[in-house]
């Protein structure tokens, strides 16, 4: 029995389908959870980006307009519609859906002059690609700037 098989080759047939399933299967796994965190972070990515425009968008345009808008009108706590459009027309443009996007605007100083200060929260409700992991998160960023002009 020399260089011959121990047991007949008709009951070691299904080992390598086994392995393969697991192999495929932990592969598969990897892939998806790693298009997913990378799916995460270009989303955190783009709330961010947008709380820093909307931040700009608040520095330049804060205190009240002497004569007309030109650039857009001012971004004071009486009226942040601009400042929330500039800050989901960049969260649009990251394919996120504006509807659900939560933009807080808040002045700690109380008013919009120069040399005070704003803040823009945005927050994004995330919903995962592929539904098998269950993320339920919310990303946010704060974003504080001083009033320029």
């Amino acid at each position: 029995m020399t260089g011959r098989a121990r047991y007949p080759r008709s009951r070691r047939r299904g080992g390598s389908l086994i392995e393969f399933t697991l192999v495929a299967v932990l592969t598969v796994l990897m892939v998806l959870s790693s298009t997913e965190m990378a799916r995460m972070v270009l989303v955190y990515t783009t709330v961010s980006n947008a709380a820093r425009a909307g931040i700009r968008y608040g520095i330049v345009h804060g205190t009240p307009p002497t004569g007309s808008c030109i650039g857009g009108c001012h971004a004071c706590p009486t009226d942040h519609t601009p400042l929330d459009t500039v800050v989901k027309n960049f969260a649009s443009a990251g394919l996120l859906d504006t509807t659900r996007l939560i933009v807080n605007p808040a002045w700690p100083d109380g008013d919009c002059q120069v040399g005070q200060r704003i803040t823009v929260t945005v927050v994004y409700p995330y919903d995962p690609l592929v539904s098998f992991f269950p993320l339920r998160v919310r990303l946010g960023s704060t974003t504080q700037g001083i009033f320029a002009f």
